[in-house]
């Protein structure tokens, strides 16, 4: 059975350590509100309670339910900046404009950090990670983006581990060195995501579920059909992401749904997992086709990897995913594997976020090309912004130049799995 399109939650261990969660019902009939939130993940739920919490009228229209996408599924990894060096970012954007997507992005740390105390949102929230050189070549460009950010954007506490402290750090023979970052860090994303929901619905907003947006008509009042019922509102807030499909093909171009996976181990015990991550970072490799791991809060290695473009579940992500995690850490070799599954995230040609209105009253915000823990929660609360009239930071993101995958909808997948076999062919170099 495929672990991306099921109805319901993926069999994942997020699923099944899950904080408890309404069942919530569909939309029936039609309903007035001033601003209805198209997807229940991170984004969306983070739109809904900004502006649930200022007095609007919210209404949330989600196809499954709340953090169904990857939202729920994700790696959980938190890393501050973004898909592309400070520097290229100038290059895309201006000087100016590149400090203020800078500023936003250590703000969105802050504001998570703020969210999940606020709302006493439970969560396994850890600061601290770890990106992993596996060749002399890697090694070198650890060192250059520490020096980048040092010398562009003053950020603190990088440091770099030799092959010894990598060793120590993470269990592995594997590694010649490492970046170690303090300000990024880890969570649970569909408890983080649950935990949104909940807040927006005590702050007056209403979600709900097995209600997909099926059209949108524009206009002054937006008018949303679903299955079983209409919405007229003020305003829409799109935060559909990798599952936007053809809702609104004016965006859908420039943004590419993406496979990755996971596996989750069996409980490993506090003192093997402490000898696989000592201080409980988040770890990635910095190869092209990355992997990435952590650890659970009830002591599970969660490891993921790979993509698929085609849209292809790998056969048997158990086995495969646990080759992988295995040539890393050989000493979990017989170690059972209980969960594995996957989600689709969706990536920009330039690997930035892509924001944006269509017409005066339609706003959207996808494309977070891998770093959607700390952007989707901002997004959520810059959405709200231009909703209530302040659209300023809003606008840096949206001036972001962004260009359709080339080949259109029947070409750009074979395109990208061309490409990505070149990448993997220079990982191994």
């Amino acid at each position: 059975m495929s672990t991306i399109h099921n109805d319901h939650h993926a069999d994942s261990y997020y699923a099944a350590s899950a904080a408890p969660s309404p069942n919530r019902e569909k939309l029936k009939g039609d309903v007035t509100c001033d601003v209805c939130v198209i997807g229940a993940g991170i984004t969306g739920t983070s739109a809904a309670l900004h502006l649930a919490e200022q007095g609007y009228n919210v209404i949330v229209l989600e196809s499954h339910q709340v953090g169904w996408g990857a939202s729920g599924r994700s790696g959980g990894q938190a890393i501050i900046g973004y898909n592309k060096g400070f520097l290229d970012i100038v290059k895309m954007v201006g000087l100016d404009d590149a400090k203020k997507l800078w500023e936003m992005a250590l703000y969105s740390k802050k504001l998570l950090t703020e969210t999940v105390t606020k709302h006493n949102i439970e969560c396994d929230l850890k600061w601290g990670h770890l990106m992993m050189a596996i060749k002399p070549r890697q090694v070198r460009e650890l060192q250059e983006l520490k020096e980048e950010m040092e010398t562009e954007t003053h950020y603190e506490g990088l440091k770099t581990l030799s092959k010894a402290e990598a060793h120590e750090r993470v269990g592995s023979e594997k590694y010649i060195g490492a970046l170690y970052d303090p300000g990024s860090g880890h969570l649970h994303p569909l408890n983080y995501t649950l935990g949104l929901a909940c807040a927006a619905e005590r702050a007056g907003a209403k979600i709900y579920e097995h209600s997909p947006a099926t059209h949108i008509q524009e206009g002054a009042k937006p008018v949303i059909t679903t299955p079983l019922g209409k919405v007229t509102c003020e305003h829409v807030i799109m935060c559909a992401n990798a599952y936007l499909e053809k809702l609104e093909p004016s965006i859908s171009k420039k943004i590419m749904p993406v496979g990755t996976f996971i596996v989750a181990t069996e409980p490993l015990g506090e003192d093997l997992c402490k000898s696989l991550i000592r201080d409980d970072e988040g770890v990635v490799d910095i190869n092209f086709v990355l992997n990435y791991w952590r650890r659970s809060a009830d002591h599970r290695l969660l490891f993921g990897g790979r993509v698929s473009y085609s849209g292809i579940v790998p056969f048997d992500l158990k086995q495969t995913m646990g080759k992988s995690m295995r040539d890393i850490y050989p000493q979990l070799d017989g170690k059972k594997i209980d969960y594995a599954w996957g989600g689709n995230v969706a990536i920009t040609v330039n690997r930035m976020p892509h924001f944006g209105r269509v017409g005066k009253n339609i706003y959207f915000a996808h494309g977070f090309s891998g770093h959607g823990i700390l952007f989707t929660g901002l997004a959520g609360k810059l959405m709200a912004e231009a909703v209530q009239g302040t659209a300023e930071r809003f606008d840096v993101f949206a001036r972001i130049p962004h260009m359709s995958f080339p080949g259109g909808a029947l070409m750009r997948k074979p395109a990208l799995v061309l490409s990505m076999a070149y990448f993997k062919l220079r990982d191994l170099l």
